[in-house]
C-alpha cells in the first residue's frame, strides 16, 4: 500500500506525540476528525500501524543497568536456535530478543536494578543459556538517540 501526504502528516504527528486524542491529531495534521479516524483505520488494516504501546522508562522504576548481550551459537545441534530462544524468553529481565544473519546470531537486551542484580542474572541465567559458542556484553552508558520514526 502506498501512503499520501495526508497519511504522512498523520503518522508524523503520531510519532511526535503518540498519546494525542484523534481530534487533536486531526487538528495538527490539518484534517477533520472523521478523516483522521478513517485514515488511521486504513493504516491499521493495511498493517502500517501495528498498534500502540506504552514506553516505560525503566530507570524511573529503579532499573539502573542495561546490557546488550550478543551471542554466536554452536549450531552443530539443529535445535540450537530454538532451545536458546526458549531459554532466553524465560529470563524475566530480558526485554528484547533479536536474531541476525552474520557472525552474531542473537542479541538480548537485559535490564537489572543494580550491578549486584546484574551479576546475579548473569551468573544464574545468562551463563546457563544453551548452545553458546561465543558471547559479548555491552553495558549501556547513555542513549543519545532513540527514535522509531523515519523521515515521513
Amino acid at each position: 500500500m502506498s501512503i499520501d501526504d495526508t497519511d504522512r502528516r498523520i503518522l508524523r504527528q503520531m510519532l511526535a506525540e503518540p498519546g494525542l486524542a484523534t481530534a487533536d491529531l486531526a487538528e495538527r495534521a490539518g484534517v477533520t476528525a472523521a478523516t483522521c479516524w478513517r485514515r488511521i483505520e486504513k493504516l491499521r488494516a493495511n498493517g502500517i500501524l501495528k498498534g500502540e504501546e506504552a514506553i516505560i522508562d525503566w530507570r524511573a522504576l529503579g532499573w539502573e543497568v542495561e546490557v546488550s548481550l550478543r551471542f554466536t551459537l554452536d549450531k552443530s545441534n539443529p535445535r540450537a536456535f530454538d532451545e536458546f530462544l526458549e531459554a532466553a524468553r524465560a529470563v524475566p529481565e530480558c526485554t528484547e530478543i533479536q536474531t541476525f544473519l552474520g557472525r552474531v546470531d542473537v542479541r538480548l537486551h537485559v535490564i537489572a536494578r543494580d550491578m549486584a542484580h546484574w551479576q546475579e542474572i548473569y551468573r544464574r541465567q545468562i551463563l546457563a543459556l544453551p548452545h553458546v559458542a561465543e558471547s559479548d556484553a555491552l553495558m549501556l552508558v547513555s542513549t543519545l538517540k532513540d527514535s522509531g520514526g523515519l523521515p515521513l
